[in-house]
């Protein structure tokens, strides 16, 4: 059979009936069985017609059986052939022998092409909520930042201001006040002290230099 795209298929069905009416089935149809053949094959070469191979072959296998007996079951009530039909089953549906081998490899072609797009997801769904956490976190830690930031510059100015004001009121008074904290936190980090007295003479001679090598 042709399908919709142009390819060809072998299809092998089955047509399930009953004679619903022995005496239409007996006297109204010559050779019934016979235009039941030609009426399901007449049937499901429009039905496969209508689609493409891979879903005659695949996904479409369901609705064609639903599809194909609905339309026998129309053309068998038009003919007055006293059957019921029940059940269109498919059986068998493979591509032509000269094309199998080339067709069973785009059929694994294409499932290994799902097979690496549903790795692909799988990764996808793994890795990208895990970059979104981490981007949440390095986004919240920077929020911190930026408002830790903002507030030491902010009580910075705030302490400026106040310096200044004070500056502003005792100039000498803040300098030496300046002066002697500044000196509070240089001054416990020098290990060796030498006060001189700016007045005092002569006293380089005394000073033994070599002595306080390294004590610096």
């Amino acid at each position: 059979m042709v399908t919709g795209d142009m390819n060809a298929a072998l299809v092998e069905w089955v047509v399930q009936y009953r004679i619903s009416d022995p005496l239409k089935y007996l006297f109204e149809v010559r050779e019934p069985k016979e235009t039941l053949r030609y009426v399901s094959e007449s049937v499901m070469r429009e039905v496969v017609g209508d689609r493409t191979v891979d879903e005659v072959i695949t996904i479409g296998r369901q609705d064609i059986e639903i599809d194909a007996l609905s339309k026998m079951k129309a053309l068998a009530t038009k003919y007055t052939m006293g059957i019921s039909i029940d059940q269109v089953q498919l059986k068998n549906i493979n591509p032509p022998k000269p094309v199998q081998e080339s067709f069973n490899e785009v059929n694994q072609a294409q499932q290994e092409k799902e097979k690496l797009i549903n790795e692909a997801r799988r990764d996808y769904n793994k890795v990208i909520p895990l970059a979104e956490g981490e981007k949440d976190q390095r986004i919240r830690e920077a929020d911190g930042y930026r408002l830790k930031r903002i507030n030491e510059a902010e009580g910075d100015v705030t302490r400026f201001n106040a310096l200044f004001t004070e500056y502003l009121r005792a100039p000498e008074v803040t300098l030496r006040r300046i002066y002697i904290e500044t000196m509070e936190v240089v001054m416990p980090q020098i290990k060796s002290k030498i006060i001189l007295d700016q007045d005092a003479n002569g006293i380089l001679p005394l000073l033994n230099l070599d002595d306080q090598k390294g004590k610096l």
